[in-house]
């Protein structure tokens, strides 16, 4: 029969390099820094809050395994696997190994060990089964078993109770012991029983061995050691990225529109950082969304760097110079750039809404929702999707059961939540539709940002470049515009209802606006004879001329600012009105009056009092006044590379470095040191000792036993064989280097 490992690190000794490399893969804590030996490597290992860490990784069935065996007492006394399996309805394939390969268990099958600090980080009912007791302990399970067949009703819903949930219960009637003939309340005959313990006077305790027996001698039922299925509804792909395409369009109509607002009217920045609840409701009306989905807008603005603080003295959120170039751009590179900035976005906007500490609202853009671990999350989720064959699509509720079940420790109290938001986020931006990850969303998975925006590309309808002009003045576009089209349209209709299909509608003021910006009739007449697919209705051709006939009669310039106009009888009644005298106009010719106010605010109080004048240049032409929206510079983004909470795996150079590291250590701890050589402290007086002890070794060949002290302080030793010491350095046939001014000590290695 094979013995059990006297401790966790003579069975990191004996591990091959290889199983030892993929145990500090796993457990990235354990390697950094490097251990200076086994020994060093399990205390590390051995501590709770690398257990805890390393049980962040096990599904329900190891964890059950592990708690079974802490319930066995393995953390005491080594267990076999035999009296493991009596304990649970059967061993769960792989789990054993699964946390032998995380150190978390050791041994062979007849005595397997776990960590003394996992009853630490599993509590003190491990299994949800409370303290042996001392009477119990020693009588056959039916016995046991005999005497709650004896109690009566209300004593066996109470203990049911106590078995399927915590086994403490508090009562008054735990407050003095009553022989079992004077018992009147189920606590107090089972106590009398000896089927529960106490532990205070309003405390009792459902003891390990009844809870064992009410629970059949098992620990867990089989269902906790059973994955949960995951039910798919099978979607053809392209309908899948069909449906994504059209919500990745309304999200960038609401981001443009989002960005166009802020252009003139940036919100302010709150002290505590933040966007103000009632900015976020406004923008919420204005975009016609909730609050959740605006909330979603502008964390991905910012995340994408389109958006950002002044920093002035009254800061306000303000788009950056990157917005112009975002806004350019392809709908496909849009949603790149946005989905991207979700991916790795590093906090959580699902939390906006909540409480705090301090039971304030939680508001966007605050310290609040910062979670270094939410791009782990998401992309914990979509690759669970991308598990699945192409367009199967799953509910919420079932993803949310098989992720809890595979990481019941990971992602604390919040884990459930945070997968439905990832859902319900990937799904608003078309990474995710009908429940199932797109085929953009798969690309952007795997890193392949080019893939990712050529497949959304493919699934965007074409861009159209026409519309239907209706009689009741509205304009549908039947698709996408063409972005000149798109341009134009916007610049001589107002949006009334956006969607797959887009409706403008055509107003006296939407018009003037296209007027104002330099278009003229004859151009608007063009842009609707030719682009539109239905006839143009007379009342639009009217409305334009109207309009038009009215328009740009006055003519300001800079004087500060001048008016002109060749009616003589219109430039007068102007000078009757109230305006006139609040812009301080005065008439320098019969056709002509300036003002020492700015040109725009002459037009807009002009336009305010009932006229349509119109703004000209040098040349005489209409000239379009309206500020094109604040810009600040744009930050640089931190690389993911660098952050702290993205640190990567070891990799195969630094895993092998490390074992050897290890080994080096351990070689060095079973070496036997003959006679020893101490540097004196500091590295001065007389080195000529040790000098010539390893001078001695490297013409020699021999073996030498090494204290050092390396760059980051830490003491340890090694066992090398030098080939030249000078210069200040001793060289080893290895090709390592070791400064002698590190040396702490020396010894040859007896044979």
């Amino acid at each position: 029969m094979a013995m059990a490992a006297s401790s966790l690190a003579d069975w990191l000794r004996s591990l091959p390099d290889d199983a030892l490399a993929d145990l500090l893969r796993a457990r990235r804590d354990l390697a950094t820094p490097p251990p200076a030996n086994s020994d060093v490597l399990a205390t590390r290992a051995g501590t709770a809050g690398s257990v805890a860490r390393a049980c962040e990784n096990l599904d329900n069935a190891a964890l059950a395994v592990l708690e079974t065996l802490l319930v066995a007492g393995a953390d005491e006394t080594p267990v076999s696997v035999e009296r493991l399996a009596r304990l649970l309805p059967v061993v769960p394939s792989n789990a054993l190994d699964r946390l032998r390969s995380l150190a978390l268990a050791w041994g062979p099958d007849e005595a397997v060990c776990v960590p003394a600090a996992a009853r630490e980080v599993f509590g003190p009912f491990p299994g949800g089964l409370g303290a042996s007791s001392a009477e119990l302990a020693g009588l056959d399970p039916d016995v046991v078993a005999a005497r709650l067949a004896d109690v009566g009703e209300d004593e066996q819903a109470l203990l049911s109770t106590l078995s399927s949930g915590s086994p403490l219960g508090r009562t008054r009637d735990a407050a003095t012991d009553v022989p079992l003939d004077e018992a009147v309340t189920p606590v107090q005959k089972l106590l009398a029983r000896g089927l529960l313990l106490r532990r205070d006077a309003q405390t009792v305790e459902l003891p390990r061995e009844v809870g064992l027996a009410l629970r059949g001698g098992l620990v867990v039922d089989r269902a906790a050691l059973t994955e949960p299925e995951l039910p798919v509804e099978h979607h053809e792909q392209s309908r899948v990225d069909a449906a994504a395409a059209g919500e990745a369009m309304e999200f960038l109509r609401h981001a443009e529109t989002l960005l166009r607002t802020w252009s003139h009217q940036p919100p302010p920045v709150l002290k505590s950082g933040g966007l103000g609840v009632r900015e976020l409701r406004r923008l919420a009306r204005d975009l016609d969304v909730d609050e959740r989905r605006a909330t979603l807008l502008v964390e991905l603005v910012v995340g994408a760097g389109l958006v950002a603080s002044d920093e002035s003295t009254s800061p306000e959120w303000v788009p950056t110079m990157l917005t112009d170039s975002w806004l350019s751009t392809p709908p496909s590179g849009r949603w790149l750039t946005l989905a991207h900035a979700w991916l790795d976005l590093p906090r959580m906007p699902g939390l906006a809404g909540g409480r705090d500490a301090r039971d304030k609202v939680v508001v966007p853009l605050s310290e609040e929702l910062r979670r270094p671990l939410a791009p782990a999350m998401r992309r914990r989720v979509l690759s669970t999707l991308a598990d699945l064959p192409g367009g199967a699509g799953v509910a919420v509720d079932d993803l949310v059961a098989l992720l809890a079940w595979r990481a019941p420790r990971k992602g604390g109290r919040a884990r459930d939540t945070a997968v439905r938001d990832t859902m319900s986020e990937a799904t608003a931006l078309g990474v995710v539709a009908l429940g199932a990850l797109t085929t953009a969303g798969s690309a952007l998975l795997d890193g392949d940002q080019h893939g990712a925006a050529a497949a959304m590309a493919d699934a965007l309808p074409e861009p159209v470049d026409h519309v239907l002009v209706q009689a009741d003045l509205t304009v549908v576009a039947p698709g996408p515009l063409e972005p000149d089209l798109a341009r134009m349209i916007e610049a001589v209709a107002d949006v009334e209802s956006a969607g797959h299909a887009t409706m403008y509608r055509v107003g006296e003021t939407s018009v003037r606006r296209a007027l104002d910006s330099g278009r003229t009739a004859d151009e608007l007449h063009e842009l609707f004879r030719t682009r539109s697919r239905t006839p143009v209705p007379q009342s639009l051709s009217y409305l334009i001329d109207d309009v038009a006939r009215r328009h740009g009669r006055l003519r300001g310039g800079v004087a500060s600012s001048f008016l002109r106009c060749d009616d003589e009888v219109l430039l007068t009644e102007v000078m009757s009105t109230p305006a006139a005298t609040e812009l301080e106009l005065r008439r320098i010719a019969p056709t002509v009056v300036v003002s020492p106010f700015p040109l725009a605010e002459v037009l807009d109080t002009l336009r305010a009092a009932g006229f349509a004048p119109a703004a000209e240049g040098p040349d005489g032409r209409i000239l379009d006044l309206r500020p094109s929206g604040r810009r600040i510079p744009a930050r640089s983004r931190p690389s993911r590379r660098t952050e702290p909470s993205r640190v990567g795996p070891l990799g195969a150079d630094q895993l092998t470095a490390v074992v050897a590291h290890v080994r080096a250590g351990d070689k060095a701890a079973r070496s036997r040191k003959g006679s020893m050589v101490r540097l004196p402290a500091g590295g001065g007086a007389d080195t000529s000792a040790t000098m010539a002890l390893l001078s001695a070794a490297a013409r020699d060949q021999r073996e030498v036993w090494i204290g050092f002290v390396d760059s980051h302080g830490t003491a340890t030793q090694r066992v090398l064989t030098p080939v030249r010491v000078g210069a200040g350095m001793l060289e080893t046939s290895t090709g390592e280097r070791y400064p002698l001014h590190r040396i702490t000590s020396a010894a040859l290695v007896e044979e």
